[in-house]
């Protein structure tokens, strides 16, 4: 069980925020303000990768500690298990409240049903398939930006929020954390909750929350063919990644300043990188993520680490900040793999495994053959396979 002084702790989690794009990271086209004053005041998990570039698989790895297809999901359709344990069951057993606002995206699916817009949407979440959280509000999925639908708790039914997404959840968490009449973060012990967002997934061209779009400066593996797409598509991603910062920026700023908090995403987007977009691809816009961490014990403000972290860590990190202990990466390099082909446009089209340090990347198909091998410290566009 927890003591009286475990810290309170939040994860907020969003997708397809590849970890280029942020300001702290050096990219011109990010306007990440609040971003990169948490990346400021916390430890910067500078080589933090997702164990799966796509959402389901990385969505379980987080929340478990266990990769897919371990951890029961192996394709695109399959629900995080009845049975799995996740990080709110180990925070429940000490003494932790739990909750989890947002995009859940790990119920049962109807693979012939829509995968965008209301119907997704509004599907219900069962109360045992959350997770064990004590307190969850969300939606499974339907990458709706704006004005979303959700249910949970103490919605039985779909309830549709006017606004932008990310306002709209973190003004839900907001609204929570901040409450002493809360149902579950009331102060009487410490918690735990999860801010999970959508954005900047797309659709690209949806509305941002006011944000105007801005002409963008590509990268050099982007390859004249893809340019005009990734132009467009990247004038839109940035739109919703400043529109989030902002939403982020106004949750972070009521948190008081005991609370640990991480900011990260589950996966990148390509963008046109080597000609290719969306995810499920081993190359660093699809693999690697942000990962930022305030408050940590005994991590120093504004620091970078090299350490080889993957989202399958967080929730040993978790545990350990929870029972008032440091964490370290014991590992050189970290697994990263795609256990099956999920048939939807511009996605991955083979199951590979592989690893990657912070200075050497190798990946294998299927069959154990090599299939793309990089050195990140002279090539970290990659541009020249060794395979």
């Amino acid at each position: 069980m927890s003591s009286p002084a475990a810290p309170n702790i939040l994860w907020i989690v969003t997708t397809q925020w590849r970890a280029q794009a942020c300001g702290y990271a050096g990219d011109v086209n990010a306007r990440t303000p609040h971003l990169d004053a948490l990346a400021a005041r916390g430890v910067n998990y500078a080589q933090a990768v997702t164990p799966h570039p796509f959402g389901p698989f990385a969505r379980a790895a987080l929340l478990t500690g266990v990769p897919s297809p371990q951890n029961g999901v192996r394709d695109y359709y399959d629900p995080l298990p009845l049975k799995a344990r996740t990080i709110a069951h180990e925070m429940n057993d000490r003494g932790y409240a739990t909750a989890f606002f947002g995009k859940w995206h790990l119920a049962k699916r109807d693979p012939l049903a829509p995968l965008v817009g209301e119907t997704h949407a509004k599907m219900i979440v069962p109360p045992e398939a959350r997770g064990g959280f004590g307190f969850w509000e969300g939606f499974e999925g339907g990458f709706l930006l704006n004005d979303p639908w959700l249910h949970g708790t103490r919605l039985p039914e779909p309830v549709r929020r006017r606004g932008y997404q990310s306002d709209v959840v973190c003004d839900l968490a907001m609204a929570e954390i901040l409450n002493p009449k809360s149902q579950i973060l009331n102060g009487q012990r410490p918690w735990f909750a999860v801010v999970s967002l959508e954005a900047p997934h797309p659709p690209y061209d949806a509305p941002a929350g006011g944000v105007e779009r801005h002409e963008v400066i590509l990268a050099d593996n982007v390859p004249a063919s893809a340019a005009e797409k990734a132009k467009r598509e990247l004038a839109g991603y940035y739109a919703h990644i400043e529109a989030t910062d902002r939403a982020i920026g106004r949750l972070l700023a009521v948190l008081p300043e005991d609370v640990i908090a991480v900011f990260t995403s589950v996966h990148g987007d390509m963008h046109g990188a080597h000609g290719l977009f969306r995810k499920g691809w081993p190359h660093e816009e699809s693999v690697r993520v942000p990962l930022l961490v305030r408050g940590a014990p005994r991590t120093a403000q504004g620091a970078r680490s090299d350490e080889p972290v993957s989202l399958l860590d967080l929730p040993a990190m978790t545990c350990a900040w929870a029972d008032g202990r440091a964490w370290t990466c014991e590992r050189d390099r970290a697994e990263i793999s795609m256990p099956s082909v999920v048939a939807l446009p511009h996605q991955c089209d083979r199951v590979w495994r592989g690893w990657r340090s912070p200075v050497r990347k190798e990946v294998f198909n299927a069959d154990g053959s090599p299939w793309l091998a990089f050195d990140l410290a002279g090539d970290p566009g990659e541009l020249r396979s060794r395979v």
